[in-house]
């Protein structure tokens, strides 16, 4: 499903300093005119009077047709000063850029989540602020996969904001017994069952617990172009910039088939970002887990975070939506195009206007 961004324009102009010389002229050009009409009337002033005509105007219907003339005059004036106006704006070349098409294809976005046991209490607060988040989204699809020994897809890429904002305040809701252990000794068994059935899917290879190479190729699955195992150059031609946003503490117990490394060099050859978020207690970001994370991650050209960096869970992941949203809004600004249209279209319904009043003043 998807659900239409709204669209607005913001206009630029492409050459301002054309417009400065073309008023220039306008301006000199008007002045000459005035200068060489001052002449003009002083000349007829100075000069003896042969006869005069106004006496002929005296008469009430010669003065209304004199007023109507005059009124046709200044309409006509104004007009051509107008589309003058118009004519200087286009030499201007006036352009738009379109912010929902930009937009409308400017990011996929897979929030990939750890959930083994290590992780799971951070988990809420990483879904907690994506909640937030996709409040502010246009345009952008979001996915969002789990993974412990195995992957499980809880909704693929979309722009349904209401089925995502509905999968993510159930998620959130589903783990808020498991934030502290005081919350999990005091969990219903009806808590307990239904986080084991958000959990179900992810736990099915035994003696094994966050894998996490594993789990960034099953999220970069979700993503379009991907191939397992490859990485060819059609991979990394995408309409859509995607990137991956992995929260894990890199605690991996078990046999991979991917290793961290090798899943970022599989998924940035598919032209595929992988921004890190280290959902770990603070105790732990210096060790040396959390330090080949970084390093990896950064490598590959992603962000790292942990909480130092941040203050919290809340303000990591906003901070990669901040940086993110940066580079889309420098991509957003150099797609410029001419728009003259309505500009155009003015100037001619000026001119035609003036050609009237031309017309009406000849008679």
């Amino acid at each position: 499903m998807t659900m239409a961004a709204s669209s607005w324009q913001t206009l630029s102009w492409q050459w301002p300093w054309a417009a400065a010389a073309g008023a220039l002229c306008a301006v000199a050009v008007v002045l000459v005119v005035a200068v060489w009409s001052g002449g003009a009337r002083r000349s007829e002033d100075d000069a003896a009077p042969v006869f005069s005509l106004d006496d002929d105007f005296a008469t009430e219907h010669a003065a209304r047709m004199l007023r109507r003339w005059r009124v046709l005059n200044r309409c006509a004036v104004a007009l051509l000063a107008a589309a003058t106006v118009l004519c200087v704006a286009l030499v201007a070349r006036p352009s738009t850029v379109d912010q929902s098409e930009e937009r409308s294809s400017r990011r996929d976005i897979v929030l990939c989540l750890d959930v083994s046991g290590s992780t799971l209490p951070y988990d809420r607060e990483v879904i907690e602020t994506y909640l937030d988040l996709v409040s502010r989204f246009q345009g952008e699809r979001i996915g969002l996969s789990i993974f412990n020994s195995t992957s499980r897809t809880v909704f693929p890429l979309t722009d349904d904001y209401d089925l995502v904002e509905r999968e993510l305040n159930d998620a959130a809701t589903t783990l808020k017994g498991v934030e502290t252990q005081d919350d999990i000794d005091k969990m219903s068994d009806r808590q307990y069952q239904r986080i084991s059935d958000w959990l179900d899917g992810t736990q099915n290879r035994k003696d094994a617990t966050s894998l996490i190479g594993d789990g960034v190729v099953s999220c970069a699955a979700m993503l379009p172009g991907f191939a397992y195992g490859s990485a060819d150059g059609t991979d990394g031609e995408r309409q859509r910039a995607a990137s991956i946003v992995l929260a894990t503490d890199n605690v991996v117990s078990g046999d991979p088939t991917y290793t961290l490394d090798a899943a970022l060099k599989l998924v940035s050859g598919a032209g595929i970002t992988v921004d890190g978020l280290f959902s770990g207690p603070k105790s732990s970001e210096s060790e040396t887990t959390t330090v080949d994370m970084r390093r990896l991650i950064e490598r590959y050209g992603g962000m790292f975070l942990t909480q130092s960096d941040g203050g919290s869970v809340d303000g990591l992941v906003r901070e990669i939506d901040r940086r993110r949203q940066a580079v889309g809004e420098q991509a957003v600004r150099a797609a410029v195009t001419d728009a003259p249209g309505w500009w155009a279209l003015a100037l001619a319904v000026l001119i035609a206007g003036w050609m009237i009043m031309a017309w009406r003043l000849r008679r």
